[in-house]
């Protein structure tokens, strides 16, 4: 049976150095412990729900996560001023920085992580597989980048420091190597201020599949089941579940990958939550391919199929309590999906804005609280870092929540989280809403067939079709229509010209969807196949093809949100004249974002050509290539590596040829 511990005997407070989600969701334990908690927030995030929820709160004067969240000074600073007694770091930011745990534990608080050393001992990939291999634990080898030929051809340069798909590149031509090399270098050295990078053999479909580790100081090493990951975007995780569907067809290699876990753990003195992460083949042969000393984003698919609190058994375990010979077993099946502000079919450029609706069907149980002590079937949980009204910042990772369902059996799971995804109200910036349902639903996914070339595979489905766009813009006309203020008996719609229509644009995505109705004596005159039932302000019944169907329509400036059983649609009013002030130079690359630039690689007067990439910009944790729009000369640049641009700023312009 899990234990259920009293906290730290010593601690009557503490500080989670972090933000967003995953401080909300270490409150909440500490909370049922008897704990207070404390905030630390950086200038950007002073109106996040995160803040509010603490008992006390400590800003950091500054925007980027370098000023402010990755400061260990500042950090415990702030933990003194407001009297906390230990230290939560979180996932992230410094949660696996050595220096930052030994300046936490210098301080006189209690750090709540595992050992300065253990945590020393993995932070670099390169000494951690060195580690792993000695104590028994399967490795890929590794390859410096002056060893690598064509026969060692696909490899993956990683960045030897930190993680979450930063500093990262496959190479498949030779060729590529030196540029892939630098490229991954200087995006290692900006995300964790270390250049260094190693190679080691790609796995083009392998299957990402970890284990959740949780030990204590008196010898005891759980292995407290196995999670799949394998579904992954830029190498970062988009879909986690427990138990692994590979693991599941192979059973057989459960036992084998538990023993090597608890080897990796032993190896280090491993003391608290961790993870170890593998790369499996078809076949069942797995490799070592990093420990996590921190608790993992994914965290609850194994919290919903053990029913363990992990950030309790965190603070238990810094307390000295003993962990039971053996964990719970793991019980039906739990989903998380990574619910992001960005468009997959955009590259997966990250959006920004506010998020005026935030609202998710949370099922049967309160929304990211377990409502007992083992998993419930059909259960849903929402771990969220915002609230209506919260604004989505370039200066930190694009994740707005994770939605995780659990239930007795993987197919059922995976339907009702596809569902409530399809009719939640996300109103704001873009999401990845659509991809979700669309691999929750995708035949190869219920089959269980997911690895890490899952996108490569499949793709990553389809943006909302054009149909689907335009009744939903007719919906958005009729009701504004419905809701304008005229005069008094002048009905609405009314014209001088009676046999002419109202007419209203909106974009949705690159497409503007023209919309024509005029309302008569007998009711609303619209498009063939389709008839108004009934409309007001923020709902429209509309009859399209024989089928009747609600609309729900939210205004907000200069964004039309349109919700209905066919989909979710943003759109864009389009204004009938354009202010010329708002136009640009043909050939303009424009800030899709506020970020920073990081590199620039031309020169005013530079020949390029269509597709080149010009510059990189760095926004929400991602770098973003900013290419030419079409062949010619450079003939403005305005920015230079390390200037700061807002969206819509004009980078560089390209004259076409002559």
């Amino acid at each position: 049976m899990p234990i259920s511990p009293p906290p730290p005997r010593s601690l009557a407070s503490v500080l989670v150095a972090n933000r967003g989600e995953i401080a909300r969701r270490v409150f909440r334990t500490a909370r049922s412990l008897g704990l207070s908690t404390v905030a630390v927030y950086s200038t950007a995030d002073a109106r996040m729900p995160f803040v509010d929820e603490a008992d006390a709160a400590v800003q950091l004067p500054g925007n980027t996560p370098a000023e402010t969240y990755l400061r260990p000074d500042l950090l415990v600073e702030a933990a003194l001023r407001a009297g906390a007694d230990a230290v939560h770091p979180g996932y992230g930011f410094l949660s696996e920085n050595a220096a930052f745990a030994q300046a936490v534990i210098d301080a006189g608080l209690t750090w709540i992580g595992p050992a300065v050393d253990a945590i020393s001992s993995m932070g670099s990939k390169i000494e951690a597989k060195k580690l792993m291999a000695a104590a028994g634990v399967p490795v890929l080898a590794e390859l410096t980048p002056a060893e690598v030929s064509a026969s060692d051809l696909p490899v993956l340069v990683k960045a030897s420091a930190g993680g979450g798909g930063r500093g990262m590149r496959v190479v498949q031509q030779l060729a590529d190597l030196p540029a892939e090399i630098e490229a991954a270098s200087a995006e290692a050295l900006s995300a964790f201020g270390d250049g260094t990078v190693f190679c080691e053999r790609y796995l083009a479909a392998g299957h990402h599949v970890e284990v959740q580790i949780m030990a204590d100081q008196h010898g005891t090493i759980w292995a407290v089941g196995e999670r799949e990951c394998s579904v992954q975007r830029r190498h970062q995780k988009v879909v986690e579940e427990a138990p692994s569907p590979l693991v599941e067809r192979i059973p057989s290699i459960r036992p084998a990958l538990y023993d090597a876990a608890r080897k990796a753990a032993a190896a280090i003195g491993y003391v608290g939550a961790g993870t170890v992460e593998f790369l499996a083949d078809d076949t069942g042969n797995f490799y070592f391919l990093e420990m996590n000393t921190r608790l993992q984003v994914e965290h609850p698919v194994t919290e919903e199929t053990t029913g363990l609190d992990l950030v309790e058994l965190q603070f238990a375990v810094a307390a000295g309590d003993r962990l039971p010979p053996e964990p719970p077993p793991t019980v039906g099946h739990a989903i998380e999906v990574r619910l992001y502000a960005e468009d997959p079919h955009s590259n997966w450029q990250p959006q920004t804005g506010t998020l005026h609706r935030f609202a998710l069907d949370r099922g049967e149980g309160p929304g990211g609280e377990r409502p007992g002590d083992v998993a419930q079937p059909g259960w849903l949980r929402v771990d969220s870092g915002v609230a209506d009204g919260s604004e989505v910042s370039p200066y930190y990772d694009a994740m707005l929540a994770k939605v995780i369902a659990s239930g007795s059996d993987r197919t059922t799971v995976a339907r009702r989280l596809a569902a409530t995804l399809e009719h939640a109200k996300l109103h704001g910036p873009g999401t990845n809403r659509q991809l979700l349902v669309w691999i929750l639903r995708h035949p190869a996914f219920l089959a269980g067939e997911t690895d890490t070339a899952f996108f490569d595979t499949h793709g990553v489905g389809q943006p909302v079709g054009e149909d689907v766009a335009r009744v939903s813009a007719l919906a958005a006309a009729l009701a504004a229509a419905s809701g304008a203020q005229l005069p008094v008996r002048v009905p609405t719609g009314w014209r001088n010209l009676a046999s002419q229509g109202q007419r209203k644009s909106f974009r949705c995505g690159e497409t503007v969807y023209e919309v024509k109705y005029r309302r008569t004596r007998d009711g609303w005159d619209v498009d063939d196949g389709v008839a108004v039932i009934s409309l007001d302000p923020s709902k429209v019944v509309l009859e399209v093809g024989g089928v009747r169907r609600v609309f729900e329509v939210a205004v907000y400036d200069g964004l039309t949100c349109v919700d209905s059983s066919l989909g979710s649609v943003s759109l864009t009013p389009v204004e009938r004249f354009t202010d010329p002030a708002e136009q640009v130079t043909a050939g303009s690359l424009v800030a899709p974002m506020p970020g920073t630039v990081v590199r620039v690689g031309v020169s005013v007067g530079d020949e390029v050509q269509e597709g080149q990439p010009l510059l990189w910009l760095e926004a929400m944790k991602m770098e973003h290539t900013i290419a030419a729009p079409t062949a010619g000369t450079v003939s403005e640049l305005n920015v230079e590596a390390g200037q700061q641009v807002e969206v819509g700023a004009v980078l560089a312009v390209v004259g076409e040829e002559a």
